[in-house]
């Protein structure tokens, strides 16, 4: 591989003769039309600037490079002279790289930078002068705060580690640059504390990083995969996602790495614990009894909105004497009303309300918000008249979906898990959903990246540490 990577280097190295190269680049790049070549000359010597149309800045070349080195150069300039005031002499931009090959040239043109050859000179010289469009930063969009930072990523990956650098003024923030991707690399930057990221973490993720066997990375979800080993039978991942600056900020300071990546909003933090995803930003803000009172009601929400419909059929058709007689009694009228029985009930309208999410992402938000409402009211409100679901039924459903949208870092997982704990309760009653959270508890606590469990503090129990469940502990372990 190594000699079939020098050769392809040799055959596109620069020759220096201006016409050829500049024939050879259009070749590389297969003719595309989206590709530029101001050519001219200076003092005598030929010279031309190759840029990719949309990412490069016309005006920061034409002010920064190409106005200066025509102020700088003599009437009378040879090949050499010429190359060495433009990657010398000229102090024009702090972002500038000399290359000898054209597929180096290429990748650098593809980043935004413009690269200039000179006729006779064996090399070229690239420039930063990115002006490709971008998103500006706006308030990140699904982790809503009321005291924290307005401020989210975007698509643009220097503009997002400019984010984390502005809030973490210290020499020990490192971000290193890697690229993914076999046909069209894709630039990621891996961030860590230098000293206190664990070095089995940072170099763990970098080799996976690199080892990641996909063609270009369009989503930061298509490289968790390969970060979290590639171990899919795992309920939860350890792998987190945010488009939060200052959540990314405060996982470095626990220890942790992140990685961002190129054209999208969220970073990836490694590893994660279960007990973060009921934290929010807000919680720092807080008073400890607060804060501790909203993860509590947020744990609550989350076992509402995976146990609670299976635990419903369970106590419905197999546990009646849970219930009070008029409970019981009001359960049982309004259940012989129906034509289906409770499990096939609850199964039907669970189905309809993933329907209704799915339906009120993928639709945009006018719309979403028109389809929330003829769910809720239209159809709900139809189907109990119509007497094919019970209005204790519709009840239960309705509290499951407002709790499933107190943790949207479960979501997936909340929307597998509700259905397997109705299939439990409906064949098995509480013996199901004993094995089940069984099962599940055991899958949990296995999972693990990088020597720290998924569900610690909890399991392993430390005691210090286990404060910070409910509350930002300010003394405990990290």
């Amino acid at each position: 591989m190594d000699k079939k990577k020098r050769d392809r280097d040799a055959g596109a190295a620069i020759t220096g003769r201006l016409s050829e190269d500049l024939g050879r680049l259009s070749v590389l790049l297969g003719g595309t039309a989206d590709l530029n070549a101001s050519r001219g000359f200076l003092g005598g010597v030929g010279w031309a600037a190759a840029t990719i149309e949309g990412m490069a800045s016309t005006q920061l070349l034409s002010e920064a490079v190409l106005r200066p080195i025509c102020a700088m150069a003599s009437g009378k300039e040879t090949s050499a002279g010429l190359f060495s005031l433009i990657s010398e002499r000229a102090v024009l931009t702090t972002d500038r790289k000399t290359v000898r090959d054209l597929n180096e040239a290429a990748e650098l043109m593809f980043a935004g930078f413009a690269v200039i050859f000179v006729d006779g000179a064996a090399g070229a010289v690239a420039f930063g002068v990115q002006g490709y469009d971008k998103k500006a930063v706006t308030e990140p969009s699904s982790e809503h705060n009321v005291m924290g930072s307005q401020e989210g990523f975007c698509e643009a990956l220097r503009t997002n580690i400019s984010l984390v650098r502005r809030r973490m003024k210290t020499p020990q923030l490192r971000f290193e640059s890697l690229k993914v991707g076999k046909s069209a690399g894709t630039d990621v930057a891996l961030a860590y504390l230098f000293g206190r990221a664990d070095k089995r973490l940072v170099s763990g993720l970098r080799k996976r990083i690199e080892e990641a066997d996909v063609d270009t990375l369009l989503a930061s979800g298509a490289l968790r995969p390969y970060l979290e080993g590639g171990r899919d039978v795992r309920l939860f991942s350890e792998v987190s996602a945010t488009e939060r600056p200052d959540v990314v900020c405060a996982r470095l300071l626990e220890g942790k790495a992140a990685v961002l990546i190129d054209g999208t909003p969220f970073a990836l933090i490694c590893p994660s614990m279960f007990f973060e995803n009921f934290a929010t930003v807000d919680d720092a803000c807080s008073k400890p009894y607060f804060t501790a009172l909203m993860r509590i009601v947020r744990l609550i929400a989350f076992f509402f909105a995976v146990v609670f419909p299976g635990m419903y059929v369970a106590v419905a058709n197999y546990h009646p004497e849970v219930l009070t007689l008029k409970l019981l009694l009001n359960l049982t009228a309004s259940e012989r009303s129906t034509p289906y029985s409770l499990f096939v009930e609850m199964l039907i309208i669970t189905l309809l309300l993933e329907l209704m999410k799915e339906a009120s992402v993928r639709m945009p938000k006018a719309v979403g918000s028109a389809i929330s409402i003829a769910g809720g009211l239209v159809i709900g409100d139809a189907a109990v008249k119509s007497g094919i679901i019970s209005s204790p039924l519709l009840i239960i459903v309705g509290l499951t979906a407002t709790a499933s949208f107190v943790i949207p870092s479960l979501a997936q997982q909340t929307s597998v898990l509700r259905l397997v704990y109705i299939i439990a309760g409906g064949a098995a009653g509480f013996f199901g959903i004993a094995v089940v959270s069984a099962m599940i508890m055991t899958n949990a606590a296995s999972s693990g990246e990088f020597g720290l469990p998924y569900t610690s503090p909890l399991i392993p129990f430390r005691r210090k540490a286990a404060a910070d469940i409910l509350y930002e502990h300010k003394g405990g372990e990290g």
